[in-house]
């Protein structure tokens, strides 16, 4: 598009001019204030989606143990036991705390481990077989993926908020411009067309 000897055409809701109308100022400031808020409201709320998942993350290193469990009985094999997507089958599993008390849970293992053989387990603070927390560097990718779905989501709506907020303001123009030919069309006796 050409520049106008004016200036930017970009520009022209923002300057003074006989067909500017109030909707095109109107206008004007949706789709800056949408800019301003899509830049601004998206890295804050990736910011703090990023820093609310990290800060999860590390609590889970804070309640979550390792224990050493035995086996109460044999793992089932592949083929007579129910198996979880990675290959491992759940059995129940056995361990003592240090103040003595002894729980039972159930935890995934390798098809065909023996029955009373070592494994690690990470229990919560109720004493819960749960999952090993992430590594510093998944939660670290985790943090920074939620930040980043957040922040987009947030341009998303912003933008989507502003289509249609500009599409009210353009049925609004067609309505006008609608009226504003009936009155033409009545001062000359009839329709056009």
């Amino acid at each position: 598009m050409a520049r106008t000897r004016n200036g930017s055409p970009w520009a022209w809701r923002w300057r003074r001019n006989s067909l500017r109308r109030r909707s095109d100022v109107v206008e004007a400031w949706i789709v800056l204030v949408a800019w301003l808020a899509a830049l601004v409201g998206s890295v804050l709320a990736g910011l703090v989606a990023a820093n609310a998942v990290a800060r999860g993350l590390d609590r889970q290193w804070e309640q979550r143990h390792p224990v050493h469990a035995v086996l109460v009985g044999r793992a089932p094999d592949v083929a007579s036991g129910r198996t979880g997507n990675d290959g491992r089958v759940w059995v129940t599993v056995r361990w003592t705390t240090p103040d003595g008390a002894v729980h039972t849970d159930r935890a995934k293992v390798r098809p065909g481990t023996e029955s009373g053989a070592a494994i690690t387990v990470w229990t919560d603070q109720r004493q819960r077989v749960t999952a090993k927390p992430l590594s510093p560097g998944e939660a670290g990718f985790r943090a920074a993926w939620t930040g980043t779905l957040v922040a987009t989501g947030t341009v998303a709506a912003v933008f989507g908020t502003a289509q249609l907020a500009r599409a009210g303001l353009e049925r609004r123009r067609l309505r006008q411009w609608d009226d504003e030919w009936a009155r033409v069309d009545t001062r000359r006796g009839g329709l056009t067309g």
